[in-house]
C-alpha cells in the first residue's frame, strides 16, 4: 500500500508480543498490516516490565521486517520489578536513585544500542519513587527539584553509554500526553532537548469525563505545537494508542488528525499487535481518514495562533487553553516568551516566570495585546501586575447564565444567554479605568467575564475563569465570538462557533475547523480585510457570500475609536463530527 506522502507511519511493537513471536506468525501479521495501512517503520520493545526480549530474537525480528521494506527502530518500557523487590512507585517505574536500578537499565540500553541505529523511550522514563533512598537524596530539594535533576543527569549517563556502544545512534526521547505533571515526576525537555538527538510527542488523548488527566481534544493538536515550539527541527513525530476509544472509535482518528495537523511528519500507533486484532480494528477508517488528512496537509503551511507562553516546569491553571481551543480560538503554545507576538496569552502557569511582570509590562508599553486569566492576576497581583489593571481580584464569587456584550470599539450592546450557570469570581473594576467586553449578570448584580484597558502603546485584557473549565462549554456563541475578536488580533480569520468546534489556521490563508459536538453547528467565520467568500480546500465549491459586519464607531462622547479593518462574515453549518478546510477569496 502507497505510503502517505507528508509523514511516515509507523507502529511500537511491545515486548509481550515479541517474547513468543514466530517467523510464520509475524510474517502473516504484516501482510495484515499492510492490506489495511502502509507500514513505513516500527520500533521493537526489549523490554516492558518483567519481560525482556534478547538480542537474537530482536535482530531476526528486524531481519524480517527490514526484507518487506520496513525500517527498524529499538524500544523500551521503562518499568520494571528489579531483583524482586518493590518500590513505592506509580507504574513500577525505574528507581533512578537506585544503583541496582541504573545497573539494570543502563544495560538495558547498551543491548538495544547494539542491535539498532535508532533508540526511543517509551513514555515511562520518569519517577514517581519515594524510597528511602530517594527520601535520604533528595534533602532539602521539592520532589519535582531533585527528580528533574535526577533524570537530567541519569539521561546524560545513558546518552553516553549508547553511544559508546554505538556512535551512529539517533537517541530519542519521547514524552507523554500529559505535560501539566513532567516536571514532578522528573521530565525536563528544557535540558533534554539539548541531550537526546531528538524528542517525540505522545498525542494520545482520552474519553474527556472519565478520566483524571483532563485531556480535551484539542490537547492532541496544541502539545504538537507545544513540544514542536520546544524543539524546532528535532521532534520526531506524535504517538496515538486506541485506549479510550472503546465506545467511540472518533477518539483514535481524532488524535490522529490532529497530530498531523499540528505539524507530525511521523504518525507512531500504539501498537502494532493491538491494530491488527479484529475486535480493535481501528486501522481500516483510520487509512481512509488519514489519506484525506494527507492531501490537505500538502496545502497547509505554518500554523498560527495566539501565543499562549508555558514556562518550563510551571503549573497552575493547567491545560487551559484547551478549554479556549475547545471554542474555536487558534492558540500556539510555547515554552519561550514572545515579545513579537501579536496577542500574548498568561495563565497562572506563566506567572512561574519570576520576571513575569516587568516583561508584559514591556511587552503591552511596546504595543503588544496582553490577555491575562483571572488566576494570572491573582497569582501576580502582589508582584506588581496591577501597573496594567485597575481590575482587582476578590474572594467572592457568583453564578449566572446571562451574558451583555458590550465591545468597547462599537456603539451597539447584545445580551445572550448560556446553556447553563456558569460560577466566576467577582472581580472589581473601577468604572471608565476598565472597559468590561463581557458581563455575566446575576440578577440585580453583575461581574466582568472580559474587560479591557490601555497601557502604552498596547491593551490590556482580563479573562476570568471559570471554576470549572467545563463550564467554558455552556458559554454562547455570541461570548466566543468576542473572545476569539481579541484573542486572534494579528490573524486575518477567526471564527465564532458553539463550544467543542476546534479551528485551526495556518499562514499561508488555509484553515479548518471541526464540530466535534453530537449535532449540526452553525459557524460565523470571520475575515479581517476584503473577503468574497470561502473556497472549499477540497472540492473547489464556494462555501458562501461574505456579509460585511458593523464597523467600529465614536461612542457617546468619546473623541475617537480604535482603527480596525473591515470584517466580513461567512455562516457556515457543519455536520456532526465533519471537518471543512477553506481558504478565504479576498477578491483583490
Amino acid at each position: 500500500m502507497e505510503s502517505y506522502k507528508n509523514f511516515r507511519l509507523a507502529a511500537y511493537v511491545w515486548a509481550y508480543y515479541l517474547k513468543d513471536i514466530t517467523r510464520e506468525k509475524l510474517e502473516r501479521d504484516i501482510e495484515t498490516f499492510r492490506m489495511y495501512a502502509p507500514l513505513d517503520k516500527v520500533y521493537l520493545e526489549n523490554h516492558r516490565a518483567q519481560i525482556d526480549v534478547d538480542q537474537d530474537t530482536l535482530r531476526w525480528v528486524k531481519e524480517v521486517f527490514e526484507s518487506h521494506g520496513i525500517q527498524v527502530s529499538g524500544g523500551i518500557t521503562s518499568t520494571a520489578l528489579v531483583n524482586g523487590k518493590r518500590k513505592p512507585s506509580i507504574f513500577g517505574t525505574f528507581c533512578y536513585t537506585d544503583e541496582e536500578h541504573r545497573a539494570l537499565y543502563t544495560r538495558l540500553i547498551e543491548d538495544l544500542a547494539g542491535v539498532f541505529d535508532e533508540i526511543i523511550l517509551d513514555d515511562f522514563f520518569f519517577t514517581a519513587c519515594k524510597c528511602e533512598k530517594c527520601i535520604a537524596a533528595k534533602g532539602e530539594r521539592s520532589w519535582a527539584q531533585y527528580r528533574l535533576d535526577l533524570m537530567e543527569d541519569f539521561s546524560h549517563e545513558i546518552t553516553k553509554r549508547a553511544k559508546a556502544v554505538n556512535p551512529k545512534l539517533n537517541f530519542i526521547i519521547k514524552y507523554p500526553a500529559w505535560y501539566k505533571s513532567y516536571h514532578e515526576t522528573g521530565y525536563n525537555p528544557q535540558k533534554q532537548r539539548d541531550i537526546f538527538d531528538m524528542i517525540y510527542t505522545g498525542t494520545e488523548t482520552r474519553e474527556a469525563v472519565y478520566n483524571a488527566q483532563h485531556m480535551q481534544r484539542y490537547h492532541s493538536y496544541s502539545i504538537m505545537r507545544f513540544l514542536e515550539n520546544t524543539a524546532p527541527g528535532k521532534n520526531g513525530g506524535g504517538w496515538i494508542d486506541a485506549g479510550g476509544s472503546g465506545d467511540n472509535i472518533n477518539r483514535f482518528l481524532e488524535q490522529a488528525e490532529l497530530t498531523i495537523l499540528g505539524g507530525a511528519r511521523e504518525l507512531t500507533l500504539w501498537n502494532f499487535e493491538f491494530m491488527i486484532r479484529p475486535d480493535i480494528n481501528v486501522l481500516p477508517a483510520m487509512t481512509k481518514d488519514l489519506r484525506r488528512i494527507d492531501a490537505v496537509v500538502s496545502g497547509c503551511g505554518s500554523p498560527v495562533g495566539a501565543s499562549v507562553y508555558e514556562p518550563f516546569n510551571s503549573d497552575g491553571e493547567d491545560l487551559l487553553y484547551n478549554y479556549m481551543g475547545m471554542g474555536g480560538i487558534a492558540l500556539e503554545p510555547t515554552p519561550d516568551f514572545k515579545d513579537d507576538a501579536p496577542v500574548l496569552f498568561v495563565t497562572r502557569s506563566s506567572a512561574k516566570d519570576p520576571q513575569i511582570v516587568p516583561k508584559v509590562c514591556s511587552y503591552v508599553r511596546s504595543g503588544g495585546n496582553l490577555v491575562m486569566t483571572s488566576g494570572f492576576l491573582k497569582e501576580t497581583w502582589d508582584r506588581g501586575i496591577r501597573e496594567l489593571t485597575s481590575v482587582q481580584p476578590t474572594d467572592r464569587t457568583v453564578e449566572g447564565e446571562e451574558y451583555m456584550i458590550a465591545n468597547r470599539n462599537y456603539t451597539a450592546s447584545d445580551i445572550v444567554r448560556g446553556s447553563g450557570p456558569v460560577r466566576f469570581d467577582v472581580l472589581s473594576t473601577k468604572d471608565n479605568a476598565t472597559w468590561c467586553d463581557i458581563t455575566v449578570c446575576c440578577r440585580e448584580f453583575n461581574t466582568p467575564v472580559l474587560t479591557e484597558e490601555d497601557y502604552g502603546n498596547g491593551r490590556v485584557f482580563v479573562l476570568n475563569v471559570p471554576h470549572n473549565y467545563a463550564d467554558f462549554y455552556r458559554l454562547p456563541q455570541r461570548v466566543w465570538e468576542t473572545l476569539s475578536k481579541h484573542l486572534s488580533m494579528g490573524q486575518k480569520v477567526y471564527c465564532a462557533s458553539d463550544a467543542k468546534c476546534i479551528f485551526v489556521a495556518y499562514d499561508n490563508n488555509v484553515y479548518g475547523i471541526q464540530n466535534y459536538t453530537s449535532h449540526k453547528s452553525n459557524v460565523r467565520v470571520i475575515v479581517r480585510g476584503k473577503c468574497e467568500g470561502l473556497r472549499d480546500l477540497e472540492s473547489g465549491e464556494i462555501l458562501g457570500k461574505a456579509a460585511l459586519l458593523s464597523t467600529p464607531s465614536r461612542g457617546f462622547d468619546c473623541a475617537y475609536f480604535i482603527p480596525e479593518p473591515d470584517e466580513y462574515a461567512v455562516d457556515l453549518q457543519i455536520g456532526a463530527g465533519a471537518w471543512t478546510f477553506f481558504e478565504v477569496l479576498s477578491g483583490e
